[in-house]
């Protein structure tokens, strides 16, 4: 066919997912397209319950907006579609990746979605294809999940780095915000640390401005 569809093996999609998908890639210019991830076991705990928050909110906010610009930076493994001349046109690239100068196994969809942004396609995002994965609901487990994922994205935000100038501004803005604030955030802690280290006093301040962005992040999701 002319469509590649990609599902994980813990992924369940909607019976709609393959009609909405295809008619967005009914345009040329279109190399990819995602649709929406919720968590299939979101009842289970209270982790998988704040994960499928998060996922809603890179997906209807993140991804959305990024589509809007035509550009969508990631487009998830568990449940995307490839145009198939586009993917064979990048395959060499795609199963050659690296990372620090030894072959990767980890963010395959980042990589593929970067690839696809450089030989000059759209990329979009469908909020009506829905697909419902299984999502880590143990601490430890989702914290490797997170290191895998910030590794990918810092190393492919190096890697969009010359097509971003050909992108809308708001994408260039997104990336400084994607892999500033977790350099921002990471700092903070590390002062909030360091502070309760050698002074013995608490950081409230610190704790009190990372709390309310997180509870007002999580309000909104948690709202709409």
């Amino acid at each position: 066919g002319d469509l590649i569809l990609n599902v994980d093996s813990d992924t369940t999609i909607a019976p709609d997912v393959v009609s909405k998908l295809s008619h967005k890639m009914r345009d040329p210019a279109v190399g990819a397209a995602m649709g929406q991830m919720k968590a299939s076991n979101q009842a289970d705990t209270w982790l998988t319950r704040l994960i499928d928050m998060e996922y809603w909110l890179a997906c209807n906010e993140e991804r959305a907006a990024q589509a809007r610009f035509g550009a969508v930076m990631c487009c998830c493994g568990p449940c995307a579609m490839y145009r198939r001349s586009a993917m064979l046109s990048l395959l060499d690239q795609y199963e050659t990746q690296l990372y620090r100068g030894k072959p990767s196994d980890f963010g395959e969809d980042r990589h593929l979605t970067i690839l696809m942004l450089s030989a000059g396609f759209r990329t979009e995002y469908v909020p009506s294809a829905i697909a419902a994965t299984v999502v880590p609901d143990t601490m430890g487990v989702y914290l490797r999940q997170q290191l895998r994922w910030a590794r990918s994205t810092f190393r492919d935000t190096l890697l969009a780095l010359p097509i971003l100038p050909g992108l809308d501004r708001y994408l260039t803005l997104d990336a400084i915000g994607q892999n500033g604030g977790l350099l921002l955030l990471a700092l903070s802690v590390l002062t909030g640390i360091g502070q309760f280290a050698l002074t013995a006093t608490v950081p409230w301040w610190t704790i009190l401005v990372i709390g309310s962005m997180t509870l007002v992040r999580c309000s909104v999701a948690a709202y709409r």
